[in-house]
């Protein structure tokens, strides 16, 4: 799906977004005190804590994860427990209808795992049929036939893999039982929690935007019934402060909690989904979720400036970051400075050509070759870096051919005592997702199928039994051989940039854990897309308030097109590991609900 800046300010203001920030707004004259220690600018001191520490997108997330570490449980624990909350209280961007991604630095073993959480498309559905299906679909509501899969109904939901990846993760790394972990969740979701800032005005956003697309929508009904409180207008979305409850999830998370995930893809769960999709002409069968595993797999990395940094491999596009790592490596950032157009003109470029590298080559490994070794070689990098002008934006950018140096991919981070930290991501994809709910089941599920290409020649073309192209990536770095940081950022391709961002406020320019992603951000569109849309050139560059109108008029004339950002920069969290003095260092995203906390 084509982000350009349009589509993302159309998204945001779907989410609930009502304000481009490229200005404080006035009101009354008010302005933020100042801090007398650290940058002025950050919004307050990293959070520090020497036995257990957790980073999360709401701060009673944070409290179960820290509850759980007290209790005796692993950070995977704790992990897994603020994963559930969260499914329940920022419904807005995850839950267990979703996938999810995790990297986890093992003390025991001293190694980093990864798993790949993510589900595939029904087996009896082949791209003829997907194809035929979106014309009906597009026909049916009376609106213009698209090439792409829609963003809501039955269309782009694949398997969910979340609760594979819950049991696989905790099989190996927990320490509670699984009852223990899903418990706070459960009481949350059967006994009521309120509702955060951020979120109240997503959910409202969101369910605005399935309206809109009612048409697309084989059945609407659940997701009223599951997401809006009653009243005499026939529902609202909670209001900032107004307590929420989901009993249908307390029922789902109890059936996890007594019959393990064979509940979900073998037993109750699969067959009320199984019914479901049925009844509303999907094309997921119950076969499809009782053949689903997800993947261990081996975390990829490179080096930069001294710091090893690992994303995981395609499906996912963490390897993107990587890449644009491996170019930047060949500019000295530190000496141009933080925020100037020589160093955004860096990593703008390295952006764009990460980016249609990804486009052309990032897909589901299973169905085809991803030339990884190549892509994330010196060589490839170096003659990459040689298409960067520094003084000016190239016009045309396109991928490269990594096969000639081949040879041969929601965030919450948590710590605890014994040196475990995990890095998760977990999400629906666009929003809520997809607009379907199944009978009393209370969790929405995904649309992650929306980023398949309906292209026969494309790598990421749409298949059977394929896992789609992946946008979250969860981020590990280490530092002469041990563990140095766990992080995150939230919000579809701005992750890769968004990673990096981070990397370089902290490896070039010093900054510590929070003033890293308290600073201001830039996000790039119009690359080509893995899902079919051709590169529109230089694209355009969305920058928040905090960089100067120097650099921005300069980069204008270097043939940017520059915008005002519409607050789609993602979501931040993070922990850090000093050896020296035996301390997590823990950061949140100041742009949205979370905490960081530690004991």
């Amino acid at each position: 799906m084509r982000f350009s800046r349009g589509m993302a300010a159309a998204l945001l203001l779907a989410a609930g977004v009502v304000c481009a920030v490229d200005a404080v707004a006035e009101t009354d004259g008010v302005g933020r005190g100042d801090r007398y220690a650290g940058a002025p600018w950050a919004t307050q001191a990293p959070v520090l804590a020497q036995h257990g520490m957790a980073a999360t997108e709401n701060p009673l997330a944070t409290q179960i994860a820290l509850d759980i570490l007290k209790k005796g449980g692993s950070a995977m624990d704790a992990a897994i427990a603020a994963n559930a909350a969260l499914g329940l209280m920022q419904p807005v961007l995850d839950g267990i209808g979703g996938d999810c991604f995790v990297i986890v630095w093992d003390p025991k073993t001293k190694q980093l795992y990864g798993y790949n959480g993510s589900g595939v498309s029904p087996k009896g559905r082949d791209l003829k049929k997907l194809k035929a299906e979106i014309a009906a679909a597009y026909k049916k509501a009376g609106m213009p036939y698209a090439a792409h899969i829609p963003p809501v109904g039955t269309l782009p939901i694949t398997v969910p893999g979340a609760v594979d990846a819950w049991f696989a993760l905790h099989d190996r790394f927990g320490k509670l039982a699984m009852k223990d972990v899903l418990a706070p969740a459960i009481g949350y979701a059967r006994d009521g929690f309120p509702v955060a800032q951020l979120a109240a005005q997503y959910w409202k956003g969101n369910m605005a935007s399935f309206q809109k697309r009612r048409a697309l929508l084989e059945e609407f009904d659940n997701a009223q019934k599951t997401y809006l409180i009653a009243d005499a207008n026939g529902g609202h979305t909670p209001a900032q402060g107004e307590i929420f409850k989901n009993p249908d999830l307390a029922h789902t998370y109890t059936l996890l909690a007594e019959g393990g995930r064979d509940a979900f893809y073998k037993g109750e769960i699969a067959r009320t989904m199984d019914t479901y999709f049925k009844r509303v002409g999907g094309d997921l069968r119950y076969a499809d979720f009782a053949a689903h595993h997800g993947e261990w797999v081996t975390p990829l990395s490179v080096n930069y400036r001294g710091y090893d940094v690992y994303e995981l491999p395609p499906n996912g596009q963490g390897a993107a970051a990587l890449q644009m790592l491996q170019v930047l490596k060949g500019f000295d950032l530190t000496k141009s400075g933080w925020g100037t157009p020589d160093t955004l003109t860096a990593m703008l470029e390295a952006k764009r050509l990460a980016f249609e590298d990804l486009a052309k080559w990032y897909a589901d490994p299973k169905f085809g070759h991803v030339p990884m070794k190549g892509l994330l070689s010196d060589k490839y990098a170096d003659a990459r870096r040689k298409l960067i002008a520094a003084d000016h934006a190239t016009a045309n950018i396109g991928p490269g051919d990594p096969r000639l140096y081949d040879g041969d991919t929601t965030y919450l981070t948590v710590a605890d005592e014994s040196g475990m930290m995990v890095s998760l991501i977990q999400s629906n994809y666009r929003g809520m997702g997809s607009g379907m709910v199944a009978d009393g089941l209370g969790f929405m599920f995904q649309d992650r199928g929306e980023l398949y290409s309906l292209d026969a020649k494309a790598a990421n073309v749409y298949a059977p039994g394929k896992r789609p192209f992946h946008t979250i990536i969860p981020a590990f770095v280490m530092k002469d051989g041990v563990p140095f940081m766990a992080f995150g950022l939230m919000g579809g391709d701005m992750q890769p940039q968004g990673h990096v961002q981070i990397l370089t406020n902290i490896i070039d320019f010093g900054m510590n854990i929070q003033e890293a992603g308290d600073a201001a951000r830039w996000r790039h569109y119009g690359n080509a897309e893995p899902t079919g849309e051709k590169s529109e050139g230089v694209g355009t560059v969305e920058m928040e308030s905090g960089f100067s109108a120097t650099a921005k008029a300069e980069l204008a004339k270097r043939g940017y097109k520059i915008a005002p950002g519409t607050g789609n920069f993602g979501g931040y969290q993070a922990i850090i590991w000093d050896p020296k003095a035996k301390v997590y260092w823990g950061a949140t995203e100041m742009r949205k609900d979370g905490q960081a906390a530690g004991y």
